[in-house]
């Protein structure tokens, strides 16, 4: 389940996947077999190259790709979560989500 974001966010989210950007949407998330996770970001892009080279780039195996259509995303979570938006400089999804 998701929550803490608001559809215009998922609106941008989708809109910068369709167009073949490399997109980050962080939110809330509660899932039975990740108990000690609060938080999700989902990597998408709609070209599936442009993804995989950005996955392997992090040391992520794109096989754990989500192909989705039309919003195809890589689920982060866990300790390589906030690694990555460090490196990514998504410090408005870190401010928000993170207590850092």
């Amino acid at each position: 389940m998701a929550f803490g974001i608001k559809r215009q966010e998922l609106q941008l989210w989708k809109e910068a996947v369709a167009r073949g950007e490399i997109a980050f949407l962080t939110h809330y998330w509660t899932d039975p077999r990740f108990p000690a996770v609060r938080t999700v970001t989902k990597v998408g892009c709609s070209d599936l190259d442009r993804l995989s080279a950005w996955c392997r780039r992090h040391g992520l195996n794109p096989a754990y790709i989500h192909h989705r259509p039309p919003y195809p995303h890589f689920d982060l979570l866990g300790p390589k979560q906030l690694d990555i938006l460090r490196k990514e400089e998504q410090w408005e999804q870190i401010r928000r989500f993170f207590r850092v």
